[in-house]
């Protein structure tokens, strides 16, 4: 109900009266919410407002959704990721009741100070500044109390919602909104989970140890628990403060050409990626203005690729850098992002259709967030299937380049980017990696060596067995192929003689039975051939 109510007060049902199939568009033409005026704002601002009302779990899905640009139109991701994820706090009594039930002491024991006032407040966790007995600054981030029951619900109503517009929504389909819902419920459940969140920070600081490009605040352990999580507080300036950076005489050409060096450390060198790196998340250590580094708090989502995906996303992204579109159509089939039956032509002509006017631009004015984003959307012409691995790649992606174009507008990230992608390939595909894969295994192939004439006899020779098993299967298939041929022509000559002789009977006792039961004469004889003919009718079938 209380869907229904803030979807009419706002109009969402023009969002969908275009898709919606034939059976069910007279419904929303005749329905009585066509009265109420849909005013001056456009259809992504009325959703922006319908999520806010709806609650903390609606606008953490609209920003999830305001990432996937290769499913919904650009003017309502655009509304959807100006989303605050920001409400009320909850009393800071309660805070302290949920720490000292966690920790199972009274705070002071861990805790010198603690403050009162939130220092953030968001749907799922607050977070308060405090120091530690030993004398650590610290903040601790405690999960909303009964937040996980809210999320559940709101989570059924939105998978409810899905599979209704998936049903009547001829476009729905294509959206994938229940894989969408699935994504974001796991997504949330994994944020509710302090543990979870620690785990992720320890390994990517670790990942970054001693780097000049990342640091990543400390977990104090011993004080987590899966609703409580307690980290070094950092000191940084806000990555969206570009007045405080030019103030503080920061090198931001070295600060955005230092973000993508980090993305691309993170998503192909260490394969463990921030995946939630917006504005809020980032902070800039300019303890030395001319070589600043990056300070990344929230490590709730994370983002991984198997070797293979890792693999073909590097030598597709080398290939347009190279504007090698045959190349780019070949590794698409081979990963299977695309059908089989695609025309390899076709697709290509299109994909080069979309890249030589990009490429026409200067590079440094060329967004290459938006390049990937309008090769996705021709792709799907194609049916090319949304790989959701690579969604929060491309999420991230979005957030490092216009973070970084809004440091230094003249960032190119292509010629950022292909130097790194180059010296990778080289190391993880060239001669050096073949040479480091077989003095990895040399031990164990030294161990087999001794083995390996008697093992090659003996493949050799199953290889042979196999072959003449083949050909014997191959052999008693063909018989059994022709005798099944040969039963079902007999089959069918039996069915085609008894019809006719069924027919012929019938024609011949027609008359002799009309007779019979004209004259009143006795019906044994008339009953007899009928039963016969029934029989054989029944026989005829079976």
């Amino acid at each position: 109900m209380r869907i229904s109510i803030t979807a009419a007060r706002y109009r969402l049902d023009a969002l969908v009266t275009p898709f919606v199939s034939e059976r069910f568009s007279w419904l929303l033409r005749c329905s009585p919410l066509r009265l109420i005026r849909e005013g001056d704002r456009g259809r992504g601002e009325r959703l922006k407002l319908a999520l806010e009302e709806l609650g903390p779990v609606f606008v953490k899905f609209g920003q999830m959704v305001s990432t996937r640009r290769d499913l919904v139109p650009h003017d309502i991701a655009d509304a959807l990721a100006s989303l605050q994820d920001s409400v009320p706090p909850f009393p800071s009594a309660t805070a302290r009741q949920l720490l000292t039930d966690a920790l199972d002491c009274p705070i002071e024991q861990i805790f010198s100070t603690f403050e009162e006032q939130p220092l953030a407040s968001a749907s799922v966790a607050q977070v308060h500044a405090a120091t530690l007995r030993t004398g650590e600054d610290v903040v601790v981030k405690i999960v909303r109390p009964g937040i996980a029951q809210v999320i559940r619900d709101d989570i059924e109503m939105l998978k409810s919602l899905a599979e209704f517009l998936e049903r009547h929504v001829a476009d729905a389909s294509r959206l994938h909104l229940s894989e969408v819902v699935a994504d974001y419920e796991a997504t949330i459940f994994n944020e509710l989970d302090m543990g979870h969140e620690a785990a992720n920070t320890e390994k990517l600081r670790g990942n970054f140890a001693g780097s000049p490009l990342l640091y990543v605040p400390r977990v104090f352990r011993e004080h987590c628990r899966q609703n409580i999580l307690v980290l070094e507080r950092i000191y940084g300036v806000p990555i969206s403060d570009i007045a405080e950076l030019h103030r503080r005489n920061t090198n931001l050409r070295v600060l955005a050409e230092r973000g993508v060096e980090t993305f691309f450390t993170q998503v192909f060198e260490d394969n463990f990626f921030h995946a939630d790196m917006h504005p809020g998340n980032i902070f800039v250590n300019v303890d030395d203005p001319q070589n600043p580094s990056y300070i990344a708090v929230d490590c709730a989502i994370i983002g991984s690729l198997t070797r293979s995906d890792q693999t073909y996303l590097a030598r597709n992204l080398l290939a347009f850098f190279n504007r090698d579109y045959s190349q780019v159509v070949r590794l698409h089939l081979e990963s299977g992002w695309i059908p089989e039956s695609t025309d390899p032509v076709a697709f290509e002509r299109v994909i080069r259709e979309v890249c030589e006017p990009i490429f026409a631009k200067p590079l440094h004015e060329i967004s290459f967030g938006q390049f990937l984003l309008q090769l996705f959307q021709t792709a799907r012409e194609f049916d090319m299937e949304i790989q959701p691995q690579l969604v929060l790649l491309q999420k991230t992606l979005l957030y490092i380049e216009g973070l970084g174009r809004e440091l230094y507008p003249q960032l190119d990230l292509w010629q950022t980017a292909k130097p790194f992608m180059e010296r990778w390939m080289a190391e993880h595909l060239g001669p050096a990696a073949a040479l480091r894969e077989f003095a990895e295994h040399a031990p164990a192939l030294l161990d087999q060596l001794p083995e390996l004439p008697g093992a090659l006899l003996s493949a050799v020779s199953r290889l042979k067995s196999l072959e003449r098993t083949s050909r014997r299967h191959a052999s008693s298939l063909a018989l059994l192929e022709a005798e099944i041929t040969r039963v079902t022509r007999r089959r069918r000559l039996q069915r085609a003689s008894g019809t006719a002789l069924l027919i012929v009977a019938g024609l011949l006792l027609f008359e002799p039975i009309a007779q019979s039961l004209n004259n009143g004469d006795d019906l044994g004889t008339s009953a007899g051939l009928v039963s016969a003919l029934a029989g054989a009718l029944l026989l005829l079938r079976s």
